[in-house]
């Protein structure tokens, strides 16, 4: 069985348990077409960690199946997959002990990509840092926004179709965040990159995704543009969900 090679990412009734009996997964079924942005949003615990993590191997799940381009990830190594699909964590998981631009080509090298040196300095132009500047740091002399900039830069120096972000500015000061997001959305679209975000900010979410996929206890409860949810919310938890994002807004605002 295959999916469209014009769906990116494809979960079919995706299944999964975690040790003693918590259900992250409850039969979730996911496509994000080629080229699009879709965040998944909803409280802790809700399965968009594990629901992305599954797209990388990251999480094996107990049943149902999951596609990458077409292609069943069970019919990958583990590392193949990886190096073919960016992927940001929260808090960034550079290499303490190597310099900016040897992180940023990490990928390029392990796939024997011609000019992995060029390829990185490009990809750190693309998020805002100079490569002569940034290049020969070390992780520890950058601020939390400019190293969430280099794992960025990382995930983007191989030029993949798809990158997953877990919440990727989740640690980051407002201001930074905002810098971060805007510097983030002019990336992929110049790229036309596939996109899944993980994030518990419907703004961030609005920000930077055509789709939103609302997720409560391991379900997709809705999905649709964050017009579309407002317009119609599917169910009182979507409902309630947008209210506390509103009124959150509004104190932020006083």
């Amino acid at each position: 069985m295959v999916a469209s090679k014009s769906v990116s990412l494809s979960a079919r009734d995706v299944v999964h348990r975690y040790p003693g009996g918590v259900t992250a997964l409850d039969g979730v079924s996911l496509e994000v077409p080629s080229g699009r942005s879709v965040a998944l949003v909803g409280e802790s615990g809700s399965g968009k960690s594990t629901l992305l993590r599954c797209f990388n191997r990251m999480v094996a799940p107990m049943r149902g199946t999951v596609f990458v381009d077409g292609v069943d990830v069970r019919t990958r190594s583990a590392e193949e997959l990886r190096r073919s699909i960016g992927y940001v964590p929260q808090h960034g998981g550079l290499m303490p002990h190597w310099k900016v631009l040897r992180n940023v080509s990490l990928v390029p090298t392990l796939r024997r990509m011609e000019n992995a040196d060029a390829l990185a300095a490009a990809a750190l132009d693309l998020v805002g840092l100079s490569p002569d500047r940034y290049g020969s740091r070390y992780p520890h002399e950058l601020s939390g926004g400019q190293a969430q900039r280099v794992a960025l830069a990382r995930a983007l120096a191989a030029r993949p179709g798809v990158i997953l972000l877990d919440e990727p500015f989740g640690a980051l000061d407002a201001l930074t965040r905002s810098d971060l997001q805007s510097a983030f959305d002019g990336v992929r679209r110049e790229i036309e990159v596939t996109t899944l975000l993980v994030t518990h900010d419907l703004a961030e979410a609005s920000r930077l995704a055509e789709e939103l996929v609302v997720m409560r206890a391991g379900r997709v409860e809705q999905r649709g543009s964050i017009d579309e949810l407002f317009d119609a919310p599917a169910t009182p938890y979507v409902a309630a969900l947008l209210e506390r994002a509103v009124a959150g807004s509004l104190r932020a605002h006083r």
